[in-house]
């Protein structure tokens, strides 16, 4: 996995950091989902200025070592199909990695 960014805890209760690929060098803010109608809701909105670019839910990982995570799904018309990504906080929660794979 390559990461693609680097987040720091938001005083919102989110997160917020710069997703840098080869094409993309953009600042995204994680805001907590407020209106969770169901389980299967997203957590958070993934905010691009005030443009809604996509939503992250809570995950946790299946290996050995159990990490919770948050799966992302970003799109945007430049976009030939939707991202999809993971955002895992380092264990001082101090900040998280974007990560992606092809």
């Amino acid at each position: 996995m390559s990461v693609i960014g680097i987040f720091k805890p938001s005083k919102e209760g989110g997160w917020e950091g710069n997703l840098r690929t080869l094409g993309i060098n953009e600042r995204l803010r994680l805001v907590p989902n407020d209106d969770r109608s169901s389980d299967d809701a997203p957590a958070f909105r993934i905010m691009l200025g005030r443009q809604r670019i996509g939503d992250a839910w809570e995950a946790c990982t299946q290996d050995e070592r159990e990490r919770d995570y948050l799966r992302l799904r970003l799109d945007d018309p430049g976009f030939a199909r939707p991202m999809t990504a993971a955002l895992f906080p380092d264990d001082d929660g101090a900040t998280a990695r974007l990560m992606w794979r092809r």
